[in-house]
């Protein structure tokens, strides 16, 4: 069998790692020129945690983890207002977390595809025809490919999706967020954050920042907007939106990099009800983007890419193994997309009473049982089934 994957992200590697070891001929299409360096630190758990420790990625993303003692929300002078213990979120999380840079997540799925996988930077898919039993695709350099399966895992405003099933405003939901990230030097800022995530304790708009093994700093900025459409000078609209903020805002503006060097997006979701159509299928955010609001998009990238994976080997035909993938995985993603609106008013509160109730709950979480309530809460409901398909598959 043939697959031609679109998109080496997280969720794209994923699924070439567990479709090569299976011994498909996998050829995977990266648009961008080469690997990304730029992302944000991803706090990783949940069913992808366990897809990584079926794949044995764990100890390689152990080691290139970062520790967080603690998510600390502060004033504007810096002061420590309230927080949330990573001890907490792990053992809500089943004791399976690792906060991880995106770009390095990605570098080890790299690592570990098969010698078998074909992957092209600087190529995409430009028109997608079905064939009897397969697709023929032609590429953006020129060149054409048939191939028995095409998936598209090439992100949130996937090519594959437009193609194949329509306008992206048909799927797209919108949540009322822009957000930001980048990365700089800054030993003072560095030694401020070091071992916490800190984040600023306002309203309508929060800038995150982290320190990383090396001395580098992450930052991360999220804001309340009516407009859809992004800026076209990201540098710019991350310093007007936030420069007013107090604490060390000012110095890490200071330090954002050019818009080519940063990372803007909308905050949104992608929500269909099918992924799959013929001999194409959607993987990751192409089908199944929760938002950064609920924190597990790389997470449920490799869950889904792995259950995928599992369902095409099981199934008789890549038909029914398409909708297996869709059977046991569109619920899941149903209830995360769900639980992510809902948290958006926590996670970023609207008005300052909203901002106090907060407070309150980290707070109280800090009582004797509470605080595995609440970290449960952040994390949302587990799902089983990846350890359940492993489980299954070793016995």
């Amino acid at each position: 069998m043939k697959a031609v994957i679109c998109g080496a992200g997280i969720a794209g590697l994923a699924l070439a790692q567990r479709l090569g070891t299976m011994g498909w001929d996998i050829v995977v299409l990266e648009k961008a020129p080469g690997p990304r360096a730029q992302g944000y630190m991803i706090d990783f758990f949940g069913a992808g945690y366990d897809a990584a420790e079926a794949m044995g990625i764990l100890p390689r993303l152990e080691q290139l983890g970062h520790h967080v003692d603690e998510a600390t929300y502060v004033d504007g002078t810096g002061r420590r207002r309230v927080g949330f213990s990573y001890a907490a979120l792990a053992r809500a999380a089943r004791g399976g977390l690792v906060s991880i840079m995106r770009p390095d997540l990605e570098r080890v799925l790299r690592e570990q595809l098969p010698a078998r996988v074909d992957l092209r930077f600087a190529t995409s898919v430009r028109h997608v025809a079905s064939l009897p039993g397969g697709v023929r695709l032609s590429l953006t350099d020129g060149s054409r490919l048939d191939a028995d399966l095409l998936a598209g895992a090439d992100g949130i405003h996937s090519k594959v999706r437009e193609l194949v099933f329509g306008d992206e405003r048909r799927w797209l939901r919108f949540l009322g967020f822009h957000t930001a990230a980048f990365s700089f030097d800054d030993p003072e800022v560095h030694a401020e954050v070091q071992g916490r995530f800190c984040l600023t304790d306002t309203v309508g708009r929060l800038v995150g920042v982290y320190g990383f093994g090396d001395g580098r700093v992450g930052a991360f900025t999220v804001h309340r907007t009516g407009v859809p459409a992004l800026p076209a000078d990201a540098q710019a609209a991350v310093r007007r939106v936030y420069g007013s903020l107090g604490w060390i805002v000012p110095r890490v503006l200071a330090a954002c990099p050019p818009s080519a060097d940063v990372y803007y997006d909308q905050v949104a979701q992608i929500v269909m009800p099918r992924w799959s159509q013929g001999r194409v299928t959607l993987v990751g955010d192409a089908c199944q983007a929760v938002s950064l609001l609920a924190g597990q998009g790389a997470s449920l990238g490799i869950g889904g890419a792995y259950v995928l994976a599992e369902q095409l080997a099981l199934a008789g035909s890549i038909e029914a193994g398409l909708d297996r993938y869709e059977c046991m995985w569109h619920p899941v993603i149903r209830y995360k997309q769900r639980v992510a609106r809902i948290m958006a008013n926590w996670f970023l509160p609207e008005s300052l009473l909203r901002l106090r109730a907060r407070r309150l709950a980290l707070r109280l979480a800090c009582l004797p049982g509470l605080d595995q309530y609440v970290a449960t809460s952040l994390v949302g409901k587990p799902t089983m089934i990846v350890r359940e398909l492993n489980t299954a598959r070793l016995g």
